[in-house]
């Protein structure tokens, strides 16, 4: 079984029920998800596709969307009892127990919340565990992947990183640049997850990793999420396989430890041409082929449901 840390399926749900859709992942998902063994998600609150929301004309801002996500997730829930959501690792094993699927929610990018950190505790209110402070962009807090990477945190995103820490919200560093991603590791007390990224050193793009960040988020204690997302497996076409997505597993692992390594695979088919996951790994159903890859690599039993569920699980008690 297998606990996904990052997932924008919430995205495809608002998409879906703004067009007058119901049960939109019970019809839509549900079988890939039992397919793959996905006992469990992080849900993101992702609110930047502009393409989608400019056609939304009462989401004027980040705020109002974020409005709009949340309660199409609240009608979705009310529609799919076989899913709870949960706020913590205890919560979800009782959830599990009772024969559901469980979802924790997360936050891809604060831009909402502007200049007012209070919008950290409304955060935290809705039962948010896991937030990054931006996606690939600028905001008043810090900037993205795609942006200058060498700017750090502004001294609102430095007390940004302390409030999330003072309400239990997992600092989470996967679409942040260079520069903001050391000064998180300054700044934040506790663990730091990478929810959705990979290694730098077997592909060079901004989204990944480098081996010293990778240590970094070991000595938080923390954990990254191997992510699915084709360009960021490997340059050459022709190796943007399960196979090679193992590897970056098990590069993880060498360097972190393997219990530092875990799943965020981030599958996004669903977005349409440009977002298809590696070959062996388009959806989730076609989860098992990463671990059958990384027990070829040589990873035992014990490790791989590390790797599955045990060790994002453990950051969440």
């Amino acid at each position: 079984m297998v606990f996904d840390g990052h997932s924008d399926l919430l995205y495809d749900v608002t998409r879906g029920r703004l067009a007058g859709e119901k049960r939109v992942l019970e019809r839509r998902h549900l079988r890939n998800l039992e397919a793959g063994g996905v006992e469990g998600l992080a849900l993101a609150l992702w609110v930047s596709a502009q393409d989608f929301w400019k056609n939304v004309p009462e989401a004027k801002g980040h705020r109002e969307r974020t409005d709009i996500m949340l309660l199409c997730m609240k009608a979705e829930l009310a529609e799919c009892p076989w899913l709870e959501l949960v706020r913590t690792a205890g919560e979800a094993e009782r959830a599990k127990a009772a024969g559901k699927k469980y979802a924790f929610l997360t936050v891809e990018g604060m831009d909402a919340i502007g200049d007012d950190l209070s919008g950290i505790d409304r955060y935290a209110d809705l039962g948010v565990r896991l937030g990054m402070l931006t996606w690939n962009g600028e905001n008043l807090l810090a900037t993205g992947a795609g942006g200058d990477p060498y700017s750090g945190l502004t001294e609102l995103g430095r007390r940004a990183v302390r409030r999330m820490g003072e309400r239990s919200i997992v600092m989470d560093v996967s679409h942040l640049n260079d520069g903001g991603f050391w000064d998180v590791m300054k700044t934040a007390e506790g663990p730091v997850v990478a929810s959705h990224s990979n290694c730098r050193a077997l592909c060079d793009v901004r989204r990944n990793l480098t081996d010293d960040q990778l240590r970094a988020i070991r000595d938080s204690g923390g954990v990254v999420g191997v992510n699915v997302h084709h360009a960021f497996v490997h340059a050459d076409r022709e190796r943007q396989t399960a196979e090679m997505l193992a590897r970056h597993a098990a590069h993880m692992a060498e360097v972190m430890g393997v219990e530092h390594v875990a799943c965020g695979f981030d599958f996004c088919e669903y977005f349409g041409p440009g977002n298809e996951g590696a070959e062996g790994l388009e959806n989730c159903s076609q989860i098992h082929n990463l671990f059958y890859w990384l027990e070829k690599l040589g990873m035992n039993e014990k490790e791989r449901e590390m790797v599955a569920r045990e060790n994002f699980l453990r950051i969440l008690r």
